[in-house]
């Protein structure tokens, strides 16, 4: 027997693998839920954020930018509030089981985290910073919506600077520290998050209309903690929009 290579019939293709490629391959793990939420919530385009701050723009032409973003804030409160109180309402129903009342439970919490980072990307917008950059919008995600924890993580990275924390982050921070940052708040998302929105879900789940109550009130309760940390993140608004707007 020779000891030449097996005949290829015509049109075949040989590829060669080697053993870091199938120790790759099959070293496969599911992204986790919430991993996958946030990349989905941090992908929001820009011009979707413009388009919604023009809107608001021209449709109240003498508001001032502080006023602008207490509409967003109010805006922001109300939807959170609402897809809350909706799930838990929706999970109390007789008729819907477990497992269906959970997954309307996860994508109540889908909402939330694509809620925040709009509002969070919009208050940005009227403070003039326009980021396209991914792992910087969900560094400020993690950050608002992990309260006054995210905050320090950002603001010790930051080390002191005059500038509010969320301007920095989005616009000088180096990418070395910003990976740093990432991956503190991510761990430290992982064990506060999961456990706070976790406890929200089981209440949801309550019946009797009990779910609803706990729905709503949660939501908002998640939105307010929100909306304290972007005021801590940028800061006063300016006194005037950076950009023009055709009204």
């Amino acid at each position: 027997m020779s000891g030449r290579e097996p005949d290829t019939p015509a049109g075949d293709v040989v590829v060669k693998q080697s053993s870091t490629d199938v120790e790759g391959w099959a070293r496969y793990r599911p992204t986790p839920m919430l991993d996958a939420l946030l990349d989905k919530a941090v992908t929001i385009p820009a011009a979707t954020i413009h388009r919604h701050v023009d809107r608001l723009r021209r449709r109240n032409p003498e508001a001032s930018p502080a006023q602008i973003v207490r509409m967003l804030e109010k805006e922001y409160l109300a939807l959170v509030g609402t897809a809350g109180g909706a799930v838990g309402a929706a999970a109390a129903v007789p008729t819907v089981g477990t497992a269906a009342a959970t997954a309307l439970t996860t994508g109540d919490i889908a909402t939330f985290f694509a809620a925040s980072a709009a509002f969070s990307l919009a208050v940005a917008d009227v403070h003039g910073i326009d980021v396209e950059d991914v792992p910087r919008r969900r560094a400020l995600l993690l950050a608002t919506v992990l309260g006054d924890q995210g905050a320090k993580d950002v603001e010790k990275a930051v080390g002191g600077s005059n500038v509010a924390w969320g301007k920095v982050l989005l616009t000088s921070m180096p990418q070395t520290t910003l990976k740093r940052v990432n991956k503190a708040l991510a761990h430290r998302f992982l064990r506060r998050q999961v456990a706070k929105q976790g406890t929200l879900a089981l209440g949801r789940l309550l019946p009797f209309g009990v779910g609803a109550v706990v729905g709503v009130v949660g939501g908002r309760a998640l939105g307010h903690g929100v909306v304290a940390q972007s005021r801590k993140a940028f800061g006063l608004p300016p006194d005037h929009f950076p950009r023009v707007v055709e009204l």
